[in-house]
């Protein structure tokens, strides 16, 4: 199955506005965040008390969750760095052979959240002062310079949506006794494209991981379908006006 060209640059423009659009509302949010609270501060969203915005730091992956110290941060940055140039790869494939643009989509989506915590960790410590538990909110570009060296910066997380707290049955084994609370994890807006992403790939286009190479690909033989100008490929839902509905 061949793609226009002119379908490939939309798309390519669609890729790229997605991928910006997140990235400039996660950074702008974070730094908001950094230069206007406290660690530990919070404050209830639309007066909910389950939905929050709740300032803490993380040093590691998504979630606060957190993987081996120095080493392992400065590990894990090269890791995201590689996984981004990965996705990039799988992007540029998926633009020019896949007929389903929502699969793309989605692919940009958890491009743009990798890109926006790396920024994080490889960029804050240098940009920002240190945030306290209770105390003064951080400084853009203070005169000292920043809280650490370059990929040592922590990721800024702030969603927080504690919707049920209990505590656990005494006989439930390791976790008897002790506090349950859904949903735990304090996360940003960059956490939150890569959760979208994944799990509509998962619940919409659970075909890719079936599907071999080639039948993606389609064929580029006489009588292949050609997606061209004037036909959407997904249907009502297809974000690309102008391109060709499958065979």
């Amino acid at each position: 199955m061949e793609i226009s060209k002119n379908v490939i640059h939309k798309r390519v423009w669609w890729v790229i506005l997605t991928v910006l659009g997140v990235l400039i509302l996660d950074q702008v949010f974070k730094f908001w965040v950094k230069t206007h609270m406290y660690i530990g501060e919070e404050f209830n969203i639309l007066g909910i008390h389950w939905a929050r915005i709740h300032f803490v730091e993380n040093p590691g992956m998504a979630f606060g969750l957190e993987f081996g110290g120095d080493v392992g941060k400065l590990a894990l940055g090269i890791f995201r760095i590689i996984a981004v140039g990965f996705l990039i790869y799988i992007l540029r494939w998926l633009i020019g052979n896949h007929p389903r643009f929502g699969l793309v989509f989605c692919f940009s989506l958890i491009l743009a959240g990798a890109i926006g915590n790396i920024l994080d960790s490889a960029f804050y410590g240098m940009l920002f002062s240190e945030s306290s538990y209770h105390g003064g909110v951080a400084t853009f570009l203070p005169e000292e310079g920043g809280y650490a060296s370059f990929f040592y910066g922590r990721v800024v997380d702030m969603l927080y949506f504690p919707m049920f707290r209990s505590v656990w049955p005494e006989w439930v084994p390791f976790f008897g006794g002790n506090r349950l609370e859904f949903f735990r994890p304090v996360f940003n807006l960059a956490d939150t494209s890569i959760s979208v992403g994944v799990i509509s790939i998962l619940l919409f286009h659970r075909e890719v991981f079936k599907t071999k190479p080639h039948q993606l690909a389609g064929s580029t033989t006489a009588g292949a379908t050609v997606i061209a100008d004037n036909q959407p490929v997904d249907g009502a839902s297809e974000m690309e006006s102008g391109q060709t509905e499958e065979e």
